[in-house]
């Protein structure tokens, strides 16, 4: 972790001469939840027909399992529009999931049997074939249960307009599109050094259900006597090795320095032979076991905390996308469902990561080490298991900083920022937004995790019982509501095309799936 440090100039700059763009930065957000039943089991039951294809739905389709919706708001650069968004989703799927919940936290309960956890469907096309197929593998690699952890993506860009004027006060002469590359790459980097301040702050899963871990935590975790395990000072279990973990990559490292480098190591990743999933065996009996044998069987295997991304075309693989046009906009994925919110995420977070992405552009990013990579790695680390630990150090080249005081003076850097994004869109939100940062900075109970920790178990019925009666109620909190006639048509008529979408894919398949693979990674 590095020194944080605002470029003065540059802020003085953009309030001058872009202040104007501020209002209009892009924000999406794609947010999974897990469907259960009444008594708190992952539905068996197919993704919704009411709900349309899984495959071509703008708004609803799936992740991991049938039993793992993701709805997906369209890119708006209304500061308020992508919860409006969320909430119309929500209204409608509730209108048509039967007696089903959408389980609010980023944790499962419960989970049985590996094999009990459905697979994505998408249909007969080679498209949709290749999504199944993929996620088979995943669960070949790593276990299905890793697959139906749930969280919230947020997806961030500044408007088209800012970068010229940009690229002219940072006195660039390349190409535009390879400094907007540069200038997001490196919004990146310090994403990477400071990145641990999201689990603090807006970590929600210190505790699990015993049945995800099948026998792991062993010390990190205690037991709560109900079929429940916590971590005292856990933040976010999601984003810990017993959440989310790919061991093969640790066999390459990828760096933010250079799109070309970055873009370079993927493909390496994609390309290159694993023994133990050479193993498993790719097609075994006539059947896909996985797409490849590589480290990687495409790049959105690579799990990250934050990722460079653009919009890809037909056909067309995300790192191919990325050489095409360069990089559109950021994928924020560190973030876990906020059990206090019905949508998963409040505005006061989407605000405090608007004010957090801006301040890491608007300073100087140097070039990552695989020393600094490692710092960085193991702050996270620290933060996502004891994160509310009163005496908890972090690193700072390669010295010992309490959290507390890294976490305040990141703050006190943003807080120009968020003074500016307040003065552009003439609102108290950005501020408001920061300030409560710095309360949970200061007080590690007003955080979600400590907020949530300390509920569950005041609430004496363990993650289970606890997670289910706020599921019910958010569930109550939908079904009440009365859904407007032309929202629920907007969805209906999305629903009917995307199953006519997926039809017309299906028709119009002209490839074996064997050529469309060998077609695909050309």
């Amino acid at each position: 972790m590095r020194d944080p440090k605002l470029d003065r100039d540059a802020l003085a700059f953009v309030e001058g001469e872009l202040a104007d763009c501020l209002t209009r930065l892009n924000r999406g957000i794609e947010k999974e939840s897990l469907r259960v039943t009444e008594d708190g089991y992952l539905s068996t039951k197919p993704h919704p027909k009411q709900w349309g294809s899984a495959l071509t739905n703008e708004y609803i389709t799936t992740d991991y399992s049938e039993a793992l919706p993701e709805l997906i708001t369209p890119v708006s650069n209304d500061r308020l529009k992508p919860r409006q968004w969320l909430h119309d989703i929500h209204q409608f799927i509730y209108q048509h999931m039967d007696d089903e919940i959408l389980w609010i936290g980023s944790m499962p309960c419960i989970l049985t049997k590996e094999d009990d956890v459905p697979l994505a469907n998408y249909g007969t096309s080679n498209v949709g074939m290749m999504k199944h197929i993929y996620r088979r593998g995943l669960g070949y690699r790593y276990g299905r249960y890793m697959q139906v952890i749930a969280g919230v993506h947020y997806n961030f860009s500044l408007p088209e307009d800012f970068w010229p004027k940009y690229q002219q006060f940072k006195k660039d002469s390349g190409s535009l599109k390879d400094f907007i590359s540069n200038q997001y790459l490196g919004l990146i980097r310090n994403y990477l050094r400071y990145c641990w301040l999201l689990p603090y702050l807006f970590g929600a899963s210190p505790a699990i259900c015993r049945s995800f871990t099948k026998g792991k935590g062993g010390s990190l975790l205690e037991d709560h006597g109900d079929g429940s395990l916590y971590g005292q000072y856990a933040t976010s279990l999601r984003m810990s090795d017993l959440g989310y973990q790919n061991n093969a990559q640790s066999k390459f490292s990828i760096r933010h320095n250079d799109l070309d480098e970055y873009v370079g190591e993927l493909e390496r990743a994609i390309r290159t032979k694993d023994e133990f999933y050479e193993e498993l065996g790719v097609k075994v009996d006539g059947e896909y076991r996985q797409l490849n044998a590589n480290l990687l069987q495409i790049e959105n295997e690579y799990y990250a905390k934050i990722r460079p991304k653009r919009v890809i075309h037909s056909g067309e693989r995300p790192t191919q996308a990325l050489k095409r046009g360069g990089v559109q906009y950021v994928e924020v994925r560190s973030l876990d469902l906020n059990p206090f919110d019905p949508l998963g995420i409040s505005q006061s977070q989407i605000d405090f990561l608007d004010v957090f992405l801006l301040f890491c552009l608007l300073q100087e990013s140097c070039n990552q080490s695989d020393r600094e990579n490692a710092e960085n790695d193991e702050n996270f680390r620290r933060t996502v298991y004891y994160g509310r630990k009163p005496d908890l150090g972090l690193l700072r080249f390669n010295r010992a900083i309490p959290l507390k005081e890294a976490a305040l003076a990141i703050f006190e850097e943003m807080r120009p920022v968020a003074v500016l994004l307040d003065k552009s869109n003439q609102t108290k939100a950005y501020t408001q937004a920061l300030g409560e940062a710095i309360e949970m900075a200061n007080d590690t109970e007003k955080t979600l995790s400590g907020q949530f920790l300390n509920n569950m178990l005041a609430y004496g019925k363990g993650y289970y019982g606890y997670t289910m009666d706020l599921s019910k109620k958010t569930r109550q909190h939908f079904l009440s509501e009365h859904i407007s006639p032309e929202v629920e048509a907007l969805f209906e008529r999305e629903a009917a095309q995307s199953i006519e979408k997926q039809k017309q894919i299906e028709e119009s398949d002209s490839l074996s799936f064997e050529e469309y693979l060998k077609q695909y990674f050309a």
